[in-house]
């Protein structure tokens, strides 16, 4: 196994961090391995928010569920899925009427933000560095973007945060993933049998019971509060974005 894939295997999210800095050089190569990542006709369309601020940090933890550990992290990223740079840029150069973005538009956009996030943290990873993407920042879309100063053609796909795990969190074991036959299908998509999903989850953990795992996902990451907070900033971004059509 190369070092790469092993970064990927032992990769896990951390949320508790030493007070340990990550120097100037650490952060830059995050980054520009951020910016490494493939993206749509070479055109990057993403922008990344530093956040250095610690009182916007601050802000942030609170915005996104009340989550203190957002504001001790050493760095802190919010990847924009970001078509407001080329129509301004296509407005200043064919200098008429450029149409507007459209959803594919920022569906492809947001493909790009996500993809260079992930390059970031497979890269701080490999230094000993740990990360957690915050996928709250979706959420209170007034707020966030009027903290951010988010322009109409813009999105935030994803936040990440990163620092060196405390040792407690380099100790904790990392939750077994689904195995490829579990999601891998040949040819075509394949909706799962009652036996299907019983075997999926049994996978993880032999004492599970895919219904007793489904009910407990469904009251803890379904039926709550913040995912019908996140869909209403969703659609809210989404309406944004359509306004100009």
């Amino acid at each position: 196994m190369n070092q790469i894939i092993e970064a990927l295997y032992q990769r896990k999210s951390v949320r508790v961090f030493t007070e340990r800095e990550i120097t100037k050089d650490e952060r830059d190569l995050i980054i520009n391995s951020a910016l490494q990542a493939p993206t749509a006709g070479n055109l990057y369309l993403y922008s990344i928010i530093e956040v250095s601020d610690q009182r916007l940090k601050e802000e942030l933890a609170v915005l996104c569920d009340n989550q203190a550990f957002i504001a001790e992290a050493k760095l802190v990223l919010i990847f924009l899925a970001d078509y407001q740079k080329y129509y301004n840029l296509y407005k200043i150069a064919v200098n008429e009427d450029v149409e507007k973005p459209k959803l594919g538009d920022l569906m492809l956009a947001t493909a790009d933000a996500v993809i260079a996030a992930q390059n970031s943290v497979v890269a701080a990873e490999s230094l000993g560095i740990g990360s957690c993407y915050i996928g709250d920042i979706l959420e209170n879309y007034e707020k966030v973007r009027a903290l951010l100063q988010l322009a109409d053609f813009t999105f935030p796909a994803c936040m990440l945060v990163y620092g060196y795990p405390t040792q407690q969190q380099i100790d904790r074991v990392k939750p077994r993933r689904f195995k490829a036959e579990d999601l891998v299908f040949e040819n075509r998509y394949q909706e799962k049998t009652a036996a299907e999903y019983d075997k999926m989850y049994k996978g993880q953990n032999e004492n599970y019971e895919y219904a007793n795992v489904a009910r407990k996902l469904h009251d803890i990451k379904y039926n709550v509060e913040f995912r019908k907070e996140m869909n209403r900033s969703a659609e809210l971004y989404l309406k944004k974005w359509q306004a100009h059509e």
